[in-house]
């Protein structure tokens, strides 16, 4: 199954139906979908957030020794 980006709207463009995009909108489109509205410059690809694992987050301690004395 092919996969679908999420794409945000810089300048509107007709979507069909008499309809328009409006600027801002996020639109989830296939590769072949939205190729000719990025090279035209009507789209750009929303970056998306990774999600960090909890170590990262949370770095971890060194464990320390104690010296018998």
């Amino acid at each position: 199954m092919a996969l679908r980006q999420t794409y945000t709207v810089l300048l509107p463009f007709p979507t069909g139906g008499g309809h328009w995009s409006t600027t801002g909108q996020e639109l989830d489109l296939l590769d072949v979908e939205a190729n000719a509205l990025l090279s035209a410059g009507r789209l750009a690809l929303k970056k998306t957030e990774a999600v960090e694992p909890a170590s990262a987050s949370n770095p971890a301690k060194k464990a320390t020794t104690k010296k018998a004395e």
